[in-house]
């Protein structure tokens, strides 16, 4: 409803009926009526139309839109009357000269013979304008109640989503602490070493807030950091890598989306498991969408299914909830498990990325930890 195309609408209404007629008056052979005079003429019919209803729309738009069928009996019909009435007084005053068939008819005449010719049709024109307003109020208020139930949404998924990182983060917290409280009676010095990389752990996780999705980078880098606070935790010497697609560096991903799975992989898998240990993260560009395996050696799903029924299956259960809430039916999530006890659990997700230059977030894109080797 701006007013310039809404009156440029007008005018091209009044162009197109200017035009019929004069194709009307030629078919007839009325040759002496030229084109120039009739669009005048219509183009100011229809943009004194144009400003009616203009200044309808800024004055009675909410009547109109509140309207029940005693107010357009009582109110609307006399004004569509007066309304017509008068587009036709202000139309025949401004187009004196417009041929009716006898020149030198005076105003009163004129305006009786265009009353009788147009009156119907400019009741017709207040009606159309007067639903048409009608519907475009429906129409809002649809757009409306559809805006506010995606808002509501929208709120209430955020809200589960700070519910489930409020979970998860005293989860790991729990774990970190609790292992570092049973080295400080004999291994100081690790102790030590663990509070540094989870101080370090905390300080990222604050200074992300409450941003939903980060660069897979990012993630990969606290990835590091809590591999070298297990490896301390557990004693391990099992053997951890991470190998990340240039590709993938900037896609993003949920936050702390990995480190329940690698935990999981780590105190279900890794650490129970004898022999040769691994534990490794991959990403890559898997036909249009990322990929993610946490790969780990172990003694296949059963402990892990056991631990869950236990109560230690909040990491997995948190990755499921977070990961319909950001892609609903747009991911995937499975666990697989091989003959030999290796278990992996493998992410599909849109590939979505950040606008960051990629290549800038790591120094290497397929490392080992530092603090990893060989069993």
């Amino acid at each position: 409803m701006r007013p310039p195309v809404f009156l440029a609408t007008w005018l091209a209404l009044g162009a197109l009926f200017a035009l019929q007629e004069y194709v009307y008056a030629r078919s007839w052979n009325y040759h002496h009526v030229s084109f120039g005079p009739l669009l005048l003429a219509w183009e100011g019919h229809f943009l004194a139309w144009g400003i009616i209803c203009q200044l309808i729309w800024w004055k009675l738009r909410e009547r109109i839109q509140r309207a029940t069928i005693k107010d357009i009996f009582l109110w609307f019909v006399p004004l569509s009357i007066i309304v017509s009435v008068l587009e036709e007084v202000i139309w025949v005053a401004c187009f004196p000269n417009i041929p009716i068939g006898q020149h030198g008819w005076h105003y009163l005449s004129r305006l009786r013979f265009f009353l009788d010719e147009e009156l119907a049709t400019n009741l017709v024109i207040f009606w159309i304008v007067f639903f048409l307003f009608r519907g475009m109020g429906y129409y809002q208020r649809l757009c409306e109640q559809e805006f506010t139930a995606l808002r509501l949404e929208s709120e209430l998924v955020n809200a589960q989503l700070r519910a489930l990182r409020m979970q998860l983060n005293p989860h790991f917290l729990f774990n970190t602490m609790n292992s570092i409280s049973s080295l400080m009676r004999f291994n100081i010095e690790t102790a030590d070493q663990m509070l540094e990389q989870m101080s370090s752990m905390l300080r990222m996780t604050l200074d992300r807030g409450e941003a939903k999705l980060i660069p897979l980078s990012e993630e990969i880098e606290f990835i590091q950091m809590y591999l070298s606070i297990q490896q301390m935790r557990f004693e391990s010497k099992a053997h951890t890598y991470v190998a990340i697609d240039p590709e993938v560096l900037d896609a993003l991903v949920p936050t702390m989306i990995l480190q329940p799975l690698v935990e999981n992989a780590y105190v279900h898998g890794v650490a129970r498991s004898r022999g040769e240990k691994f534990l490794g993260v991959e990403a890559q560009n898997q036909h249009g969408q990322l990929r993610i395996c946490v790969r780990n050696s172990g003694r296949g799903l059963s402990d892990g299914a056991s631990s869950e029924r236990n109560g230690h299956g909040v990491g997995i259960s948190n990755v499921k909830t977070r990961l319909e809430l950001h892609y609903g039916d747009h991911q995937r999530f499975t666990l697989q498990e091989f003959p030999d006890g290796e278990v992996q659990a493998i992410l599909l997700l849109p590939l979505g990325f950040s606008p960051r230059l990629t290549g800038n977030n790591l120094a290497s894109h397929s490392y080992e930890n530092q603090s990893s080797h060989s069993g």
